[in-house]
Formats: structure tokens, sequence, C-alpha cells
């Protein structure tokens, strides 16, 4: 055993750099639903938000089984409402219309709506759960029990890559006309607008779906479909550390799928030019131009949980100039603000660092209250 273990790693090195025990991952070709990779695909693994895929599979069989049309209307209840962000908020007694719903569960991910559906569909979100169990089992989702229909935190809800990656697969074929809602990276439904949590989409060719999901006794997973070169790949990953890690990984695990199926991966990082001869894009213009300029570490401002900045040397002078030594900004805040985002993705997610808490209310202390050139430099 000690002697197959380097050969594993070597055949799996980004499980490696995933580097925890909640990672698994599952490789399928689209069109034949076999293996062509993946590590632990069979472990149990908490689905997360990755939930609202049977969710969402169960509400498109309703309306083909014309139980649910999409002039019906989803009732927000007081226990739908009770659930934790990320959530639509509307108010308990309301009604939302279908299409509204649906683009809040693959896009927002969102929790109350989704306990809505389940309710619409099932009477209580507890027979809910029974029912998406049973449907799983027909899919040949052995490995899958669910408890509710948003993913919120539950031990006993667990699944595995291979079963994700199948759920995946089913919604593709079974509801070929509803696939588009899993595609779009920003859409106006009703009053509301959505941006999609899939950040993959648009930034690896041919990504079309499917979807994120957090809590943090998952870590970050996603379940992923691209098309390419009349190839169809669908990957799931669970256990990513953070979103980026992820997304690269995932986009790693799609090259291995094309590759395997006689399809090259793209040669390069969009805007750019840079040749990436393994490694997809899953990178903001802005990563992508650090990659094409590389900076210190110490020089890199986090200015957002989606971005990253390099600070210019003449801005260093700047501060030191008004009259406080240069620190790495990385320092300020940072823990408090690490607390915040933690108590919201912890409450289910869906790719969860779109939406984070609102900051606290700055505290009345000198530093404070110090003239904005003070801090300069920091």
């Amino acid at each position: 055993m000690a002697a197959l273990l380097p050969a594993l790693l070597a055949a799996q090195p980004a499980a490696a750099q995933i580097g925890s025990e909640r990672y698994a991952s599952f490789v399928m070709d689209g069109r034949t639903g076999q293996a062509l990779g993946g590590a632990s695909a069979d472990e149990p693994r908490y689905p997360a938000s990755l939930t609202k895929m049977m969710t969402l599979y169960m509400l498109f069989e309703a309306m083909r089984e014309g139980r649910i049309t999409m002039a019906s209307r989803i009732y927000i209840s007081e226990e739908a409402n009770s659930r934790q962000p990320s959530k639509l908020g509307v108010p308990p007694g309301m009604t939302i219309p279908v299409e509204v719903a649906i683009y809040a569960l693959t896009m927002k991910s969102a929790n109350d709506v989704a306990t809505a559906v389940g309710e619409a569909l099932g009477g209580t979100e507890e027979r809910f759960g029974q029912m998406m169990t049973q449907k799983a089992r027909q899919l040949g989702m052995t490995n899958t029990t669910f408890r509710n229909a948003s993913g919120l935190p539950d031990f006993n809800q667990t699944t595995t890559a291979r079963d994700m990656a199948t759920l995946g697969r089913r919604l593709y074929f079974d509801f070929p006309d509803r696939w588009h809602y899993f595609g779009s990276a920003a859409v106006r439904a009703g009053n509301y607008a959505f941006r999609n949590h899939n950040r993959m989409l648009g930034e690896y060719e041919g990504v079309d779906g499917v979807k994120t999901g957090f809590i943090n006794a998952s870590g970050f997973n996603n379940v992923i479909s691209a098309q390419r070169g009349g190839q169809r790949v669908f990957v799931s990953v669970f256990g990513g550390a953070s979103w980026v890690e992820r997304d690269r990984h995932a986009a790693m695990l799609l090259d291995d799928g094309f590759s395997r199926l006689g399809v090259a991966p793209p040669a390069r990082i969009p805007d750019t030019g840079l040749v990436m001869a393994r490694a997809p894009s899953v990178l903001s213009r802005a990563q992508a131009a650090m990659i094409a300029a590389p900076v210190a570490r110490s020089n890199i401002r986090q200015v957002s949980l989606r971005q990253v900045r390099p600070v210019t040397e003449a801005a260093e002078v700047r501060g030191r100039r008004a009259g406080a030594a240069a620190k790495p900004v990385v320092q300020r805040g940072t823990r408090a603000a690490a607390a915040r985002t933690r108590r919201v993705v912890e409450q289910g997610d869906g790719g969860g660092l779109v939406r984070v808490a609102t900051p606290a209310k700055r505290r009345n202390t000198p530093a404070a209250a110090a003239p904005r050139a003070k801090r300069a430099g920091r």
C-alpha cells in the first residue's frame, strides 16, 4: 500500500494540491456517463447548495407533469422565511413567480426559496427531503440522502462526487428546455436582478452550468458542465479551501477530461495572450494581469473578495511622505472581516463570497478619528 501511494498521487496531483480530508472529485463523459477520472468519488460528502440541483430537478419534473406551471406562484411561509442567508428575503405570506424561484435557486442559491419550493411540492420540507431521496435512487444516486431542500447543514444529508456529477448530467438530458437557467452569468427576472455564483461561466471555454455550494463542513464544492469540440464533460469537486482553488481545480479536471476525449484544452488566457499549456483561464482580468507582471506578495492589496490589485512603488512612497510607515494592508481588519464572512457562509451559501456580511460600524477610536493622511501609508 505504501508503494502504491506515490503512484496514486502522481496520477492525481491535484488531489494532493487540495490537501483536505473533505476533498473528492469525479470526471464524467457527458455523452456516455462513463468515468474519466476523479478521487474519493464514492466517499460520503456534504452536498451544501449542490442540494438545490435536486430541488430544481423535482420542480422541473412537476412542471413537465403539469402539477406546476410557469404561471404558478410559490408561497413564502414563515418557515421558509426563517432560513439563513443566502436568501431572497421575500416577506412571509408573499408569493413569487415560478421563474423567479428558478433563478433564485440556480443563480442566488436562495435557501428561503428552496424551502418554499419544497413545501409547495411536498407539503413539508421534511417530506420533500424523503421525496428527493427516492428520486435520487431512481436516478442511480445510490449513496445520496437528502434531509432538506437547500443544503443547509444537516449531518444526515450526504452525497458523493459521483452522485452529484450524475445529477448534473440528468438535469442536462432530462430537461434540455430548462438547461439555460444554469448558464446565465447575470439576468433580471421580474423585480429581481441575479448574478450567478458560478464564476466559471464565461471564464472557461464551453462552461454552461451547473451549480456551486459551500458550508463550513463541506468546503467549496461545485458541479461544472462544459462542452467543446463535440464533447461534453461533467466535473464535480468537493472540499476546496476557497472558491478560487475549487474553480482552478475543476478547470484542470475539465482539461483532463477533454484531453481523454481527444479535445485540446484552451491555449491562452483571454485578454492577455499568455500561452497556457494545461490550465485554462478561470482568472479575472486583474488576476491575469498579475501573472503577466508578477509583484511581491507583500505588495498585493486585497481590495475585494474577488479582485486583487498591486500597490505601486509610487503609492508606497506617497504613503511614507504622509507620515506613516508603509504596512502590508492585508493585516488591516483581516480577522474581523474573516469572522464576518465565516458567519455568513456557514449558514449556507452557493459559492459563498458574492454576498457577505455588512461591515461593522467604525469604532470611535483615536485611529478611526485620525485624518486620512495620517493613515495613507497603510
